[in-house]
């Protein structure tokens, strides 16, 4: 999360969505495992070599090249699923606090349809708190919530890959000190 301040009174907070370099990778490794599974299963069925790096001809297209297609199969769809988040960017948006209008906006783009624009607006009188949540372990979880009045918590910060600890300290603090507000969880 990158913050820019316009003036005193606005703080807007850019948020990065889908768009990462590990996406990228994995989307790149799955499409080459997928297109090459398939590319295997079909030579065992039509017995012509498809592939640069091995020859799959004297494989039994059953069991063997069936297994094949299926796996190249789901390979590519999960290929093209990260291909199509990675498109749409989905995640990405902005928190923007706003002293003049007295609002909180959190901005997310989703999955395209009706809903594709995910927006949240609450008054400054509502926020209670700036709440970092902050598991270690195995699966670390690092994130920042707005904690509301008469609401659950609203997610601040990317959801994937956790912050560093001490971005997620600082970015948190900066929030907590623009909007006169304690600083919860650290």
């Amino acid at each position: 999360m990158s913050a820019a301040i316009t003036t005193d009174r606005l703080l807007r907070q850019t948020v990065q969505g889908s768009r990462r370099a590990s996406n990228y990778l994995w989307a790149v490794v799955t499409a080459i495992g997928g297109i090459g599974f398939f590319l295997a299963g079909l030579s065992s069925y039509f017995h012509v070599n498809l592939l640069l790096v091995s020859d799959p001809r004297g494989l039994q297209f059953i069991p063997q090249g069936i297994a094949l297609l299926f796996y190249g199969t789901v390979g590519s769809a999960i290929s093209l699923y990260q291909w199509l988040t990675i498109l749409w960017d989905l995640g990405s948006g902005y928190n923007e606090f706003d002293k003049d209008a007295g609002t909180a906006t959190v901005f997310r783009w989703g999955f395209p349809g009706k809903n594709r624009r995910i927006e949240i607006s609450v008054p400054l009188d509502d926020v209670l708190a700036v709440y970092a949540d902050i598991k270690e372990g195995l699966n670390p979880k690092r994130s920042l919530y707005l904690r509301v009045k008469n609401r659950q918590p609203i997610p601040l910060t990317r959801a994937g890959e956790p912050l560093p600890l001490s971005d997620l300290e600082s970015c948190g603090a900066d929030l907590a000190r623009f909007l006169g507000l304690p600083l919860e969880g650290l």
